[in-house]
């Protein structure tokens, strides 16, 4: 027999799920629209995936498998619907992986019927997060995520020290999910590894992260790129940086990339995350950049400063001031572009080809230092000024 309370929450689930976004007017910028409210939250969580409905064993009707937050998601049109792969936490503090989709691409996801599952052939693998979705040339959908295990070479009683790889799963009909090797590279360590669109020279090319260090990039650093044969033996033999890190940039400390490259007629343009220190924690942010059309490791724009940053209650979360995407969807001319904030609840950015283009490569590039950034905006006050007196 079903709780009674059950009926009750779920009246206000269907609420939360149906109820229409808006535009922030208040806003604008005029590269992008953000939306008043997230798209997906902790909230979104169908009912029976965190309650025992059943009175005889939940008579109080307690949330017996909490869920924390969902956030941190990839994404892809399929089938005419905007599909996310969100990464859901747990009470445990374990993440998992649930497909949610919509008509609008900015309101309304539902989730499919289970979590996405598949098996595993790494037991040490203890906890997976961040995958970013890409439909490749040879016709499979890939997922590359972060694949976390305990470090075997931690001394006894450290309970934290951890290794990050990158895990890589297929499929056809975001359905059934066929795990692969992880990514073997030069690097002790990878985060925020993406998979390329197309072929590159008749091999599968990776976006990588070199680090030396589970958190720390040490030595490493910057937004890698290398190519691998055989996906089926995925190795990357050599890694070459392409977006360095950069002192005193929204960059300096780490960044890496975050969804697929997006294909325009005057370059890849790539959404990606920086990370700087400040004396609250690190504040992680989103830029861009574009690469050639030739020669795809060749950074050709790159506009200063950020493009999305956190606001207001994005501010809020588990791990505050960061807003994080590895998730973007090309429909058309139109971009929705997913990204969380503060570790806790996934957003939409929207925007188009046209818009982002312009933004990409007509924005001024970092001028590095303060007074040539002064200069940089004091010509454009100047040139205003004369607009406005004549």
């Amino acid at each position: 027999m079903i709780h009674q309370k059950y009926y009750e929450l779920l009246k206000e689930h269907e609420k939360l799920i149906t109820r229409k976004n808006e535009v922030q007017e208040e806003l604008y910028n005029g590269i992008y629209e953000r939306y008043r409210y997230p798209v997906v939250t902790a909230g979104h969580i169908p009912l029976h995936w965190r309650y025992d409905l059943d009175r005889n064993t939940n008579p109080h009707f307690m949330e017996r498998l909490g869920v924390n937050a969902a956030f941190n998601a990839g994404a892809i049109y399929f089938k005419n619907q905007y599909w996310v792969v969100v990464r859901v936490e747990g009470w445990d503090r374990k993440s998992f992986f649930a497909l949610a989709y919509s008509d609008t691409g900015v309101d309304n996801f539902r989730f499919t019927d289970y979590p996405v599952v598949w098996d595993n052939p790494y037991p040490e693998e203890t906890n997976i997060y961040d995958m970013r979705l890409t439909l490749h040339e040879d016709g499979y959908i890939y997922g590359v995520y972060c694949s976390e295990s305990k470090d075997p070479k931690a001394p006894v009683g450290d309970t934290s020290s951890a290794v990050a790889k990158a895990g890589i799963v297929r499929t056809k009909d975001l359905i059934h999910f066929e795990r692969l090797k992880n990514l073997t590279t030069p690097s002790p360590q990878q985060r925020n590894v993406v998979l390329h669109p197309e072929f590159v020279d008749g091999q599968y090319a990776f976006y990588t992260r070199p680090q030396d260090g589970f958190i720390s990039t040490g030595s490493g650093g910057g937004i890698a790129f290398g190519l691998c044969r055989d996906i089926l033996n995925p190795v990357i033999e050599k890694e070459t940086v392409l977006d360095e890190k950069r002192y005193h940039t929204v960059y300096e400390s780490k960044n890496g990339q975050g969804p697929a490259p997006i294909k325009t007629d005057k370059g890849w343009i790539h959404i990606a995350h920086g990370v700087r220190n400040t004396a609250a924690g690190l504040r992680y942010v989103i830029y861009t950049f574009a690469t050639s059309l030739d020669d795809i490791t060749k950074v050709i724009a790159k506009p200063g400063g950020y493009f999305i940053a956190p606001r207001g209650d994005e501010f809020i979360g588990d791990v505050s001031n960061v807003v994080f995407s590895n998730g973007a969807i090309v429909n058309d001319v139109k971009v929705f572009i997913y990204y969380a904030s503060s570790d806790f609840r996934l957003h939409v950015a929207t925007t188009d080809i046209d818009r982002l283009v312009d933004y990409t490569f007509n924005t001024p590039a970092d001028r590095f230092n303060s007074m040539d950034c002064a200069e940089l905006r004091k010509s454009l006050i100047e040139k205003n000024e004369e607009l406005m007196n004549n």
